[in-house]
């Protein structure tokens, strides 16, 4: 007998034959069933080989809705790459199209949420929470917003959010960004959301996790099971939806017309393709990749939205190949990280096309001044590399408000090749797990 108890951290329960099982998340049964039941907080589990009984917090007998998950055998096995990192990295172009064709009415030119349960028209705040990568998505989801929409907007990392003193409005949007939907953090946030009696959504990879089903409002990220503990392909997903969700809004509150509207439709169709395109710089990346292996550490920098993808760079940096990595705001090297910078030091820079490229050139030519080694990823369509340019990466070119997509691919392929230089575990890197379901 076996006896499992439910109080903040998630747990599931997966049903087989003549055997039954407990762990955290649906991932953790998965190679054993397809067939799992989620406790709610407070309840008790009682198993054997042969039976599972339910008791709520007032020792009352209850039944279990058993979730069938999908049973597609491809998920699990790597096929012709080394790892699953390298598999998911791959996949991008098609879980991108997969989510687009979710959402997005070619025909008509519109956006579609038909599960919605919020009328989107009287939100007067979005609040956007996350941890980690999906922080990252949120930050780069800010930029959207306030571009786009008249819309206030916040975000907050979820670890901080529900032990702070926050001012709840009733009228806002508070969205709430998980791969697994189990992360302890996030879900707490959420539970604290909901005490105080406001709108909550969940841009999740997994609809039947705790926070999709705790939410008004769950929005499917549509990218498939993801194995590899970096998240790759779900960060995409992740700022594709809160993107369409950013398009939507603007719409509704006619803060961006049929025309503007119409015409980052059809720029997103063009996305999976320049996907593709993005990841043909591997082979550049694979040589790139041997100046990191000697290196004490590196930093990337971006302005505007390429910021968060320079943390997010540094991020899988870290992750996978556990060499220090730092993203920072380009225009702050002047404020303290210049100090860093030493003779031989790779530097990354993020620097698509925008209103922010003649800045951000000017902060790179401060830190090759210095002695930084310049790996220069970007989009613009001249020579990108020079005599004070060690590297020069580029991507299509594409809307800016998508360029953002783009960029992380060389991104992900940088951390992935300095890491199996390195000899790291690439799908569990030390210390880390895939769904952090505890505090």
């Amino acid at each position: 007998m076996i006896v499992g108890a439910r109080r903040g951290s998630p747990l599931a329960v997966g049903y087989s034959n003549n055997e039954n099982y407990l762990g955290s998340d649906s991932y953790a049964l998965k190679s054993m069933t397809n067939k799992i039941s989620y406790l709610d907080d407070g309840d008790i589990c009682v198993l054997t080989k042969d039976n599972v009984d339910f008791y709520d917090t007032k020792k009352n007998k209850v039944n279990k809705k058993v979730v069938i998950l999908s049973d597609e055998k491809k998920i699990s096995e790597k096929g012709d790459y080394k790892n699953f990192m390298s598999k998911e990295i791959f996949e991008q172009p098609i879980t991108i199209k997969n989510c687009i064709n979710k959402y997005v009415d070619s025909l008509r030119e519109d956006i579609n949420f038909y599960n919605s349960t919020i009328k989107l028209e009287n939100i007067e705040k979005i609040v956007l929470i996350g941890c980690g990568t999906a922080y990252h998505s949120c930050l780069v989801a800010k930029y959207w917003f306030e571009e786009i929409t008249s819309i206030e907007v916040e975000i907050d990392i979820a670890s901080e959010f529900r032990y702070r003193n926050i001012r709840f409005n009733k009228n806002g949007l508070y969205i709430f960004v998980s791969q697994s939907g189990e992360t302890a953090d996030t879900a707490a946030a959420l539970d604290f959301c909901k005490k105080n009696k406001v709108k909550t959504c969940a841009i999740v990879n997994a609809t039947e996790s705790t926070i999709a089903r705790n939410s008004d409002w769950a929005i499917p990220i549509h990218a498939g099971p993801e194995i590899g503990v970096a998240s790759t392909k779900a960060f995409l997903g992740q700022m594709l939806v809160l993107y369409l969700l950013c398009l939507k809004i603007g719409h509704i509150r006619e803060d961006l017309d049929k025309k503007n509207y119409q015409n980052k439709i059809r720029n997103l169709n063009k996305l999976p393709s320049m996907l593709y395109e993005s990841l043909k710089t591997e082979d550049k990346i694979q040589v790139i990749a041997k100046d990191f292996l000697d290196a004490k550490g590196t930093m990337f920098l971006g302005r505007g939205v390429s910021f968060p993808i320079a943390l997010e760079g540094a991020l899988k940096l870290k992750e996978l190949s556990y060499l220090h990595a730092e993203g920072y705001p380009a225009g702050e090297m002047k404020h303290g990280p210049l100090a860093l910078i030493e003779n031989g030091l790779p530097v990354i820079v993020v620097a698509p096309n925008d209103k922010y490229f003649e800045k951000t050139m000017s902060n790179m030519q401060e830190v090759i001044a210095r002695g930084g080694k310049i790996l220069l990823i970007t989009d613009i369509k001249k020579e990108v590399v020079n005599e004070n340019i060690r590297f020069g990466v580029r991507v299509p070119c594409i809307d800016n408000f998508l360029s953002p997509f783009l960029l992380t691919i060389p991104l992900q392929l940088l951390a992935y090749h300095v890491a199996l230089l390195k000899n790291c575990d690439i799908d569990k890197p030390r210390n880390l797990a895939k769904s952090v379901t505890v505090e």
